[in-house]
C-alpha cells in the first residue's frame, strides 16, 4: 500500500513554502528568526508534519518578500483548504495516502498500466473480483464497501468539468481473462465506451511492438495541475507498494517516460479497433 501521511494539499503547501524560502535565499534558521517562529516549527511546516495557520503563512510570505497578488491569494486559499475534508476522508483505510485527493483535484491524469484495467475504468464486477482475490479474508460487507469506494471515484468521469484522463495500457491487460470470458467481455465493452468520452483517451501498446520504454517496470500515474500554486506529482507502483514522487526533476523524468510510452502506443482510433477485436474474440 502507499504511504500514509500529509494530505495532497498539505504536501503541496509545504513544498511551496520551502521553494519560496529557497528562492528568497534564506536558510531555515534565518527564515525562522525573520518570521518570528521557532526553527523546529518551520521545519515541521516545510516537512508536511504541521499544518500552518493562515496567519503563519501570511507572516512567511511577508518575510520572504513580495509575491504577486494572484500567487499570494492562491497560497492563502490553499492554506484554508488544507483542513477541509473530502468525501474520501472516512475511507483512509481503503484509500492509502493522498491518492484520492490528488485524483479529485488534478486537471490532467496520465496513467500507464501493465497488468489490469485502471480502477477508474473498471466495471463493478471486475473491481469486486479483484478486491475479493486481493483480500480473501475480508467479510462480504467490507468487500461491498471497498467496491463502493472504487465506484464513487469513477463519478469524476461525469463531472461538469472533469479532468483530462489519458490511459496507456499494454495489450496484455485486454487479453487477461479476469473473471472469465463473460466478465472480461463486459469489461472491454465498458473500456471501449469510456474511451468515447471527449475528455478520455485510451491507447494500447500492442504486443507486436516488442520492446517499449520502461518494459519490466511497474505502473505509473501522473497527477498534473494548471495552477501556479499546484505541484505535479508522480505515483509509482511496484510489487512491494507505491510511493509518491514530488521532486520536480523526478516528476519531469516520469513525464518523459510516459511520453516515450506514448510513442509506442497505437493512436486512439486504432486502439479502439483493437479493443473491439479482442472483445469479439473473447
Amino acid at each position: 500500500m502507499a504511504e500514509q501521511g500529509p494530505t495532497a494539499r498539505q504536501r503541496k503547501l509545504a513544498a511551496l513554502l520551502k521553494r519560496y524560502r529557497d528562492e528568497a535565499g534564506f536558510i531555515q534558521e534565518d527564515a525562522a528568526e525573520l518570521i518570528g517562529i521557532e526553527r523546529t516549527k518551520l521545519v515541521r511546516i516545510e516537512g508536511g508534519r504541521r499544518i500552518p495557520t493562515v496567519a503563519d503563512v501570511e507572516k512567511i510570505l511577508d518575510a520572504y518578500g513580495p509575491a504577486d497578488e494572484t500567487t499570494r491569494r492562491g497560497i492563502i486559499r490553499l492554506t484554508e483548504q488544507v483542513r477541509q475534508r473530502g468525501w474520501w476522508a472516512p475511507f483512509t483505510d481503503v484509500l492509502a495516502g493522498s491518492y484520492a485527493e490528488l485524483e479529485h483535484a488534478a486537471d490532467r491524469i496520465r496513467m500507464f498500466q501493465v497488468q489490469l484495467v485502471p480502477g477508474l475504468l473498471q466495471t463493478e464486477d471486475y473491481a469486486r473480483l479483484l478486491i475479493a482475490k486481493h483480500f480473501p479474508d475480508l467479510p462480504e460487507e467490507e468487500i461491498d464497501r471497498r467496491v463502493q469506494v472504487r465506484m464513487t471515484r469513477q463519478a469524476m468521469l461525469k463531472r461538469k468539468n472533469p479532468p483530462r484522463l489519458e490511459f496507456i495500457l499494454t495489450e496484455e491487460v485486454l487479453r487477461r481473462p479476469v473473471g472469465g470470458r463473460d466478465m472480461m467481455r463486459d469489461q472491454l465493452g465498458h473500456l471501449l465506451a469510456a474511451s468515447t468520452r471527449p475528455h478520455v483517451s485510451v491507447r494500447i501498446i500492442p504486443i507486436d511492438r516488442g520492446h517499449y520504454a520502461s518494459i519490466g517496470g511497474g505502473n505509473l500515474v501522473l497527477f498534473e495541475f494548471n495552477s501556479v500554486v499546484d505541484l505535479n506529482v508522480a505515483y509509482l507502483e511496484t510489487i512491494v507498494g507505491g510511493r509518491y514522487e514530488e521532486n520536480a526533476s523526478q516528476v519531469r523524468a516520469c513525464s518523459l517516460i510516459y511520453d516515450r510510452l506514448a510513442e509506442s502506443a497505437l493512436p486512439e482510433d486504432e486502439s479502439a479497433a483493437l479493443i473491439g477485436t479482442i472483445m469479439k474474440e473473447t
